[in-house]
């Protein structure tokens, strides 16, 4: 049991699938010699628990001239390979270490169609001050080793505009020659196959929307680059392309308007010499009313608007079909085939528009589509049947099958081999922002999981998505709570951001739930952190620094405040004394405590300093007073006498998260697991001697990034951890 609080800077809106799940703060690395080295890393296998998805798949990019090759980029979660022959995606950048995790953001990639072995990536997931600079990975082995060229610029997988691209492109006069496009600082080439970067002079200059070159296509010898930085006024282009490599310039009669204000892709039809571009109002994924779809005959220059559906049209409930357009993808193997995508079509729903004439006449895949989730039943959020899909800016077409489809969308990538059978062909991607993890030490399902944008899931298998999708009853969008009653481990309860209700409990271990008859007013606009007494007699409920927190004695019937709890504080049950319950305040780095379940709070230990308002307060099952506190990089801290005292331990100089499992064979404690440092590294350790010593359990390839929010050993096997990561979905790892 624990419970974590991670203040997290609110970039981007909305609350579908894959939206952004706010920035990781900074993490700082740290040489130190350490106190007590941790153990040598044991074997441990490492899988991910199946989910299925889960995020916003932001390009996916088929080899032109490999059958069965693909990449796929996600927002946070890193880059893929398809492996054709197992049919499951190959993650390729989770040896993306904590003090590297913004480069776990793929910005975008590219392959070179005439050395199918090379792969290039262009990571760094946000693109504010107080995020580290870019970096490109280039591989010779098709992303199984990388080599890296650091960036003096940032980039942005998780900003407005990561859907558009791709932004890195191989010369098509020379495969040494690389094009990355950037944010804020232009246009960057490299001459000798992406190891280092130089910015060369380009006719436009970077604005406060901070696109800057949002795509780079080839037709032919000819590279061009889209810019979404244009308000799409004439004398203001927004397509420029260069044919000598040096000197880039408008491109005469493109479309200029609303409806073009922004490239978004580009696909170049080598038979008909034709160049395809989408276009939007805005760069999306978010906030588009407008677009377009418009091809350039690049033989003469001529310019045709092939638009499948001009958006604005009435809705039959009399509101408008506002939207943008996205994907654009070409047939390799017929003249004048090509597929583009709506986004932002919330009234209508998204679709695929489809043309076998060069766009003189579309086709709207989406109306007579017929689409299997029964692999991934989350992605009926709740519903009776799944959408088609929604931010679909990432569309692919196999060079080598023509009806076989991809496109992205903001929880999965959908795939279909004959234009109408659609399922998600998303095996091995898992993308998941994980917030809480329950391990029951009784029942069918061994994980129970607290997810961002997807809610809550029971685990019946580790192998399967979970056959009940989301916890439903009500359905939320990102978790803020997840608790077990430690001596009746059948009920749980939850919280989280939903239309129908922000607060549930389980009496079946979490199978079935039911919204609380009532809940405090705050909770609509603040649900945060809520805790259930050890014999599920008594709730608190925490909603933020602004607000007080609340109880109830009745399993949600109804609610008090509590004017003693500190405000914004993540509620801790004891799992043996249903009468006790603790609080950390972060403001005055005091540990407060309850012992009259729940109804008023006193401050015990103070002037623990938790460095800034991140912190995780564990307690130890079957322990009454036993508690663990992570301050990050000031260290973990332990008290056995009910937060009275506490005593720092010196075997690591930074925690970040900690859980508990099952004891080893003789051990009467049970067994620590930590996200910290013992060393120079951030790592997960293993303690079967109460935190007296650590053992590595993972290893370089296995870092995933940010893997601060939370850990759990397992309690009925021993070794078996679950991990959450930001990006990578939920990791468990065993002993081999």
């Amino acid at each position: 049991m624990h419970a974590s609080r991670l203040t997290r800077r609110a970039l981007l809106a909305g609350t579908a699938a894959g939206a952004a799940l706010g920035a990781v703060p900074f993490l700082p690395g740290r040489a130190h010699a350490a106190e007590a080295e941790a153990g040598a890393t044991p074997a441990y296998r490492w899988r991910n628990a199946v989910i299925g998805g889960t995020g916003f798949v932001t390009g996916v990019l088929f080899h032109p001239a490999v059958r069965g090759l693909a990449y796929a980029r996600t927002d946070i979660g890193g880059a893929y390979r398809w492996d054709d022959r197992a049919g499951r995606w190959i993650p390729l950048t989770d040896h993306v270490g904590w003090d590297d995790w913004n480069l776990l953001g793929v910005e975008a990639m590219a392959v070179d169609p005439a050395h199918p072995n090379r792969l290039y990536l262009a990571l760094g997931t946000y693109a504010q001050s107080w995020a580290g600079n870019g970096a490109v990975l280039r591989s010779e082995d098709r992303g199984a080793t990388w080599k890296r060229a650091d960036l003096t610029v940032k980039l942005g997988a998780n900003e407005d505009g990561r859907g558009c691209g791709e932004r890195l492109l191989v010369d098509p006069r020379d495969s040494d020659t690389l094009w990355l496009g950037t944010r804020h600082d232009g246009l960057l080439k490299s001459t000798d196959r992406g190891a280092t970067w130089t910015a060369v002079t380009f006719p436009a200059t970077a604005g406060a929307t901070g696109q800057g070159v949002v795509l780079l296509v080839a037709a032919g010898r000819t590279v061009y680059a889209g810019w979404g930085d244009s308000d799409g006024t004439v004398g203001k282009p927004n397509l420029y392309r260069t044919s000598d490599g040096t000197t880039w310039e408008a491109v005469p009669g493109q479309p200029t308007g609303t409806a073009a204000k922004v490239p978004i892709r580009a696909a170049y039809d080598r038979h008909t010499h034709e160049l395809y571009v989408t276009y939007a109002d805005a760069p999306g994924p978010n906030g588009q009313s407008d677009g377009s779809v418009h091809k350039l005959r690049t033989t003469d220059g001529k310019w045709t608007d092939v638009t499948p559906v001009k958006p604005g049209g009435a809705t039959s409930d009399g509101g408008t079909d506002s939207f943008g357009y996205g994907g654009c993808a070409v047939d390799a193997r017929h003249p004048g085939t090509v597929v583009v995508s709506t986004n932002n079509r919330w009234s209508l729903i998204d679709t695929l528009y489809r043309t076998t004439d060069g766009g003189r006449t579309w086709k709207s895949l989406k109306d007579k589509a017929v689409l299997d989730v029964s692999e991934t039943p989350f992605l009926t959020f709740g519903a009776d049947k799944p959408k088609f899909g929604w931010w679909i800016q990432a569309v692919g077409v196999d060079p080598y099958d023509s009806k076989h489809l991809v496109y992205g969308t903001g929880a999965t990538l959908y795939g279909t081999r004959d234009l109408k059978h659609w399922a998600p062909q998303i095996r091995g991607l898992e993308e998941t922002s994980v917030r809480q993890l329950v391990s029951p030490p009784v029942g069918e399902a061994h994980l129970i999981s607290g997810l961002g944008d997807v809610g809550v899931m029971y685990h019946e298998r580790l192998t399967a998505s979970p056959s009940r999708g989301m916890a439903s009853n009500p359905v939320f969008g990102t978790t803020t709570g997840l608790a077990p009653a430690a001596a009746k481990p059948s009920y749980l309860v939850r919280a989280g951001w939903g239309d129908n209700g922000n607060g549930a409990y389980s009496n079946d271990g979490g199978k079935t739930w039911a919204p609380f008859k009532a809940q405090p007013d705050v909770a609509k606009s603040a649900p945060g952190p809520i805790a259930t007494s050890a014999d599920a007699s008594v709730l608190l409920w925490s909603f933020g620094t602004a607000n007080p927190g609340y109880r109830s004695a009745d399993k949600g019937d109804t609610w008090s405040e509590v004017a003693s709890f500190p405000k914004g504080a993540v509620p801790v049950a004891d799992p043996v004394d249903p009468a006790r319950f603790y609080a950390f305040d972060t403001t005055t780095g005091t540990l407060h405590a309850s012992t009259d379940g729940g109804r008023t709070f006193a401050a015990r230990a103070t002037g623990l300093n938790s460095g800034d308002s991140e912190f995780q307060l564990a307690v130890t099952p079957g322990r009454s007073g036993h508690l663990w506190l992570s301050l990050k990089w000031n260290g973990l801290y332990r008290s056995t006498d009910g937060g009275a005292t506490f005593t720092k331990v010196s075997s690591c100089w930074a925690s970040y998260t900690l859980g508990f499992g099952k004891a080893a064979q003789g051990a009467s404690y049970p067994a620590l697991y930590m996200v910290g440092s013992t060393e120079t590294i951030t790592a997960v350790y293993r303690s079967d001697d109460e935190a007296k010593t650590w053992t590595r359990i993972n290893d370089d390839q296995h870092q995933w990034g940010y893997t601060g929010a939370a850990i759990t050993g397992d309690p009925r096997i021993h070794g078996r951890v679950y991990l959450a990561t930001n990006g990578r979905g939920i990791q468990y790892g065993e002993p081999v």
